[in-house]
């Protein structure tokens, strides 16, 4: 699909891709745009945008703050996909849905995907949908031409790794820890144990989410992962410093860290 082949040519430029998360609505759509902008302009690869959804289990403190307040500010589906339609054709760089599945079911999933399509969306990750019970779902992934993005976790095995590599297209999203996102993530050698399995189960690029924080995280995922997901950071950001201060922060991702790089054995 399109969103594997624009990463891989990505690929070709840069050691490793920065991905980051906004969360629809939150502070507000202007906030968005700005902040998209900044993103794209310091160097991010793929912007995750996710629609907001009362209960988002996979997500720690920083977004679920953020899904609530956009939610009560009466942010709707469609005002996301108009968003994500302005957006991709703004910016020469993947943009994909992440949101939960009652979403799509309260929508409808055929509706959805015609609308993602139509709005040049490239992928969905859809962290509360197991394959087995997307048979729907991953037949309209397919003649819609968006990829159905699945998740990998330390707790998987590599057996179910190798059944959600084969079954999921545009990449695969490398859960660094257990739990939610936001906390910081510690790389030691269960970690490169953990990201080597999940090379092996796959033939397509691997992201790394949930708790990059920095330049030394995403320099110790170099030529360990394809792309480094940097999510609740910018949202908490954006909360302390203002919408300004996302440019800078993300221009310096992939510069030299100041203190000596983590290892990953």
């Amino acid at each position: 699909m399109q969103l594997e082949q624009n990463i891989r040519k990505a690929m070709q430029d840069k050691e490793i891709l920065l991905m980051t998360h906004i969360v629809l609505g939150y502070p507000s759509f202007d906030a968005n745009r700005k902040i998209v902008a900044q993103m794209v302009e310091n160097g991010v690869d793929c912007i995750e945008m996710q629609i907001p959804f009362s209960e988002p289990m996979a997500d720690g403190p920083v977004i679920l703050k953020a899904n609530q307040d956009s939610l009560a500010a009466g942010t709707r589906v469609a005002d996301c996909i108009e968003f994500g339609r302005e957006m991709a054709a703004t910016h020469d760089i993947p943009f994909l849905f992440m949101t939960y599945y009652n979403i799509l079911f309260k929508y409808g999933e055929e509706k959805f995907f015609d609308d993602c399509s139509k709005a040049g969306i490239q992928g969905l990750i859809i962290p509360d949908l197991p394959p087995e019970m997307g048979r729907d779902f991953l037949q309209l992934a397919k003649s819609r031409q968006v990829a159905p993005i699945f998740i990998f976790a330390p707790t998987s095995t590599p057996q179910r790794m190798a059944y959600l590599g084969k079954t999921g297209d545009g990449f695969i999203y490398c859960v660094a820890r257990r739990g939610v996102t936001g906390k910081k993530s510690e790389f030691g050698e269960d970690f490169s144990s953990y990201l080597a399995t999940c090379r092996k189960s796959t033939t397509l690029p691997i992201a790394v989410g949930f708790g990059i924080q920095d330049s030394e995280d995403v320099a110790a995922l170099k030529g360990k992962a394809d792309i480094a997901v940097i999510g609740s950071q910018t949202i908490r950001l954006v909360d302390e410093k203002g919408v300004d201060a996302v440019g800078p922060f993300i221009a310096g991702l992939r510069q030299r860290p100041a203190t000596p790089q983590k290892e990953l054995r």
